[in-house]
């Protein structure tokens, strides 16, 4: 049966310093991409795939994300609550464990806010839900080929064997996908944080030695909009679609 996805945990508290000096004066998820916010590319992508209720983590420049939110939930009618690290800000995996009251016991959605992608046959958030299985899976990361990530400056982040679990790239290594900053988490992974901040990958690591992290192939385009300079050739590719 395919997954109902009811919550998405956005994670927009980053400092977005590679983005400088666009984010000297506005968070990164809020610079302009393709003729919108970087958080709106994300969001449109989050409620076409019926989900009407987004938790958003906030730091730097909170006040204008939160701005922001307000104005696109009278436009949307969308639910959108703020989980606050205005205080300290906590990394992705301190992010989700402080969100984790608001998420609830169920399967949801994470996404990076400034992560843009061009859907495939078949949209990236129906296919995760689709290959979701919660009798394996804690979590389900969407992956690019490493050869089809525009403008990605690493060497890949996983490798994924005939069944779809991953394994970390070796170092040294290239690995032959890159993670999306897309993925369906359960919240029973969601436990004993090794401090207040830390990363994801802690998670990622447990369910990897536990064989329950699993990743899905995008058939869709991918881009990592890092830096200023990116931007043009981001919007150049989209729109020669």
């Amino acid at each position: 049966m395919t997954l109902r996805l009811d919550i998405a945990m956005l994670m927009a508290a980053g400092l977005g310093k590679r983005m400088r000096p666009l984010t000297v004066t506005r968070p990164k998820p809020l610079v302009r991409v393709a003729g919108q916010a970087l958080i709106d590319h994300a969001l449109d992508k989050v409620e076409a795939a019926g989900i009407r209720r987004s938790i958003i983590n906030v730091h730097y420049l909170a006040d204008s994300i939160e701005a922001h939110l307000q104005a696109r939930a009278r436009q949307t009618g969308a639910d959108y609550v703020i989980s606050d690290e205005r205080g300290k800000l906590l990394e992705t995996g301190g992010g989700l464990v402080k969100a984790l009251p608001l998420i609830g016991d169920k399967p949801f959605l994470c996404v990076n806010a400034d992560v843009l992608w061009v859907d495939g046959p078949t949209d990236a958030i129906s296919a995760l839900c689709a290959r979701w299985n919660p009798a394996i899976m804690d979590a389900l990361l969407l992956l690019i080929p490493f050869a089809r990530a525009n403008g990605y400056p690493g060497r890949g982040d996983f490798h994924m064997d005939p069944q779809g679990r991953i394994s970390r790239r070796k170092s040294g290594r290239v690995a032959p996908f890159v993670y999306c900053s897309v993925q369906i988490l359960s919240p029973r992974l969601i436990v004993d944080p090794p401090s207040d901040i830390f990363s994801t990958g802690v998670f990622w690591d447990r369910a990897i030695a536990a064989g329950r992290a699993y990743g899905l192939a995008h058939t869709g385009m991918w881009f990592d909009v890092g830096t200023p300079q990116a931007i043009p050739l981001v919007e150049a590719a989209i729109a020669s679609e």
